[in-house]
């Protein structure tokens, strides 16, 4: 190092001609409020909590974090939206994120989410991407659109893009919170089902309802998430 004689320098940001579209397809001058819903039946894998941690919210915008713990999937949801509707404030807020308890998501996955809502507002949902567990693990991009017969069979990826589907995973989803508030979707909004009705997850249970009333869902492939099993391998 020498002396240097420091002239004047606008920054960056300031010197950038991108900076401005940058910021406007970001869109963290409008309100990008979320609340977290984590339901946690038992422990928690370390894998899985530590990268929540480190997941970035968007700068100075309102953010809860609810935990429901102790019960049943569908049920932890639906019994947490409901509170969130019936609470003055948190009524009010823009989106609802999904987590479950056994997804590792990448620290950038929900401001990837909300620039992907905020470019495609045709969709009520946007999830992250990750598979099934096990050797035989197919993406959770449930249902072809495109077909007449509603169907969730897995669609295959693309990387870096959206692919529309007919229902996702909850590992990592952003919901626009004002869907809930559509008297039209049957109640309970999840519901596990395992009995003489037949058997399904209380994710795809809400979607082959929401999709009869024009709710659309997609699956961002650039923001890919993990799913940690019992001995702590990350699928």
């Amino acid at each position: 190092m020498v002396p240097q004689i420091v002239g004047y320098e606008p920054g960056f940001h300031n010197s950038n001609p991108n900076t401005i579209n940058r910021l406007v397809s970001e869109g963290a001058y409008e309100d990008q409020s979320t609340i977290v819903i984590i339901p946690a039946l038992n422990k928690v894998d370390t894998k899985a909590a530590s990268s929540w941690w480190n997941l970035i919210f968007p700068p100075n915008q309102k953010a809860v974090k609810l935990f429901a713990q102790g019960m049943e999937v569908g049920e932890a949801y639906g019994q947490t939206i409901q509170m969130i509707l019936d609470h003055p404030d948190l009524s009010q807020y823009k989106y609802i994120l999904c987590i479950e308890a056994d997804n590792v998501v990448p620290p950038d996955g929900l401001v990837k989410l909300i620039k992907r809502m905020k470019a495609n507002p045709e969709y009520a949902c946007i999830g992250g991407l990750y598979y099934t567990k096990g050797e035989g693990g197919v993406p959770q991009i449930w249902g072809d659109p495109k077909d007449p017969v509603l169907n969730f069979r897995p669609q295959i990826p693309s990387p870096g893009n959206l692919v529309e589907c007919n229902g996702t995973g909850q590992g990592f989803n952003l919901f626009k919170l004002d869907m809930f508030k559509d008297e039209k979707l049957r109640k309970p909004w999840f519901k596990t089902i395992a009995g003489a009705e037949g058997v399904g997850t209380q994710d795809l249970y809400f979607w082959g309802d929401a999709r009869k009333y024009g709710y659309r869902a997609a699956i961002d492939c650039d923001v890919l998430v993990g799913h940690v099993d019992g001995n702590g391998f990350v699928w």
